[in-house]
């Protein structure tokens, strides 16, 4: 019991120290980037804030979805509709008007304020996340017949989006984004901004998680994560739990969205699609589920590695990204995260084997 303590004491440094390390080399980036390379940067710490709300309720609770790119996608468009209306002094977008739409539709008019759109940004996908999450978990609907159902949302949304081009913008998305807050989304100085404040919202989303985690609440994901039916069998109702997480987490995908578009200018459906929620879970599969460090590890590190190769290899980064997902998860399950983890359980293993081999020998001899 001694040594267990004793284990944990030392092992809540060293993760405070990993944690730690990775906000300081994010806050000192700005000094050793170009603006090109920390409009990238940024980015990916918005995509990190999405990888969070993943392995909260698939590392952490064992819930796969695929679908988070609908979530991601709400959270984007909401920010989006405030850019564009700001970006057209209030007047009628300019996809609208090709469309023939002579009259700005009533559901677009609130996302003229500012903090309407940001409110809208979390609590649209939340709302949504809570209506399927009720349905589906209240039916013990779980394991591959729920990531196929999330895959089905991405579907039904893609079209949608791409049906209601007067409203949506179509295939292109909503484009021509210039201003926020009245100032250039061109300017260095306001790319560096939004860079600050993606980080920003990246570690109170960390604080958020982590608080999660140690909480009772936690114990109890995990425990539903490792056996339902015992914890249900225990006198806790999971579906009341795995709703919850669910609808974090897709709080936290919105949030991530309205980040996102103001540094990269555009949202489409595309990126609401069933391949790009298929990689953001890969971001958290290869940085190490059920660690909130190796989330955000893997979706910074994963999207560093994806710019860079495109950019040296544009005909074959996307299998270099299959051959390195399937690497992980075949050598490596625990992630990067768990490497070192591994090292230590092999060096214990070689270890406790020496010393078998040991007694052995003495014995026999």
């Amino acid at each position: 019991m001694n040594d267990l303590v004793a284990k944990i004491k030392q092992s809540i440094p060293a993760r405070n120290m990993a944690i730690s390390m990775i906000f300081i080399l994010l806050c000192l980036a700005p000094l050793f980037l170009s603006d090109f390379r920390i409009n990238l940067l940024g980015k990916f710490v918005a995509y990190a804030i999405l990888a969070l709300g993943i392995d909260l309720i698939w590392g952490y609770t064992g819930i796969l979805s695929l679908g988070h790119g609908v979530f991601f996608g709400l959270g984007a468009y909401c920010m989006a509709m405030y850019l564009k209306l700001e970006a057209s002094a209030g007047k009628v977008p300019d996809f609208m008007s090709w469309s023939g739409q002579e009259v700005l539709p009533w559901f677009w008019k609130p996302f003229a304020s500012a903090p309407f759109a940001l409110a809208m940004a979390i609590l649209i996908p939340s709302l949504l996340a809570l209506i399927i999450g009720y349905l589906t978990f209240k039916n013990r609907i779980r394991g591959v017949y729920f990531s196929i159902l999330t895959q089905a949302l991405s579907i039904i949304f893609v079209v949608l989006f791409i049906g209601q081009q007067a409203y949506t913008g179509g295939t292109n998305g909503i484009t021509n984004l210039k201003t926020i807050f009245g100032f250039s989304l061109a300017s260095a100085s306001t790319k560096l901004v939004l860079y600050y404040v993606a980080v920003l919202l990246l570690f109170a989303a960390y604080v958020f998680c982590k608080f999660i985690i140690v909480s009772r609440t936690g114990r109890v994901l995990v425990a539903i994560r490792d056996g339902e039916n015992r914890i249900r069998f225990s006198g806790y109702n999971p579906t009341v739990y795995k709703v919850f997480v669910y609808v974090i987490s897709a709080g936290l995908a919105g949030l991530a969205g309205a980040i996102f578009v103001p540094q990269v200018g555009i949202i489409s459906p595309a990126g609401m699609g069933i391949v790009p929620s298929i990689e953001m879970v890969s971001w958290v599969a290869i940085g190490g589920r059920g660690t909130l460090t190796g989330a955000i590890i893997g979706a910074v590190l994963v999207n560093s590695l994806k710019s860079l190769v495109s950019e040296s290899f544009p005909a074959v980064w996307s299998y270099f990204m299959g051959f390195a997902f399937i690497a992980v998860v075949i050598f490596m399950p625990l992630g990067l995260v768990g490497i070192s983890r591994q090292i230590k359980k092999f060096l214990a293993s070689r270890k406790t084997s020496a010393g078998v081999a040991k007694v052995v020998c003495e014995k026999d001899y």
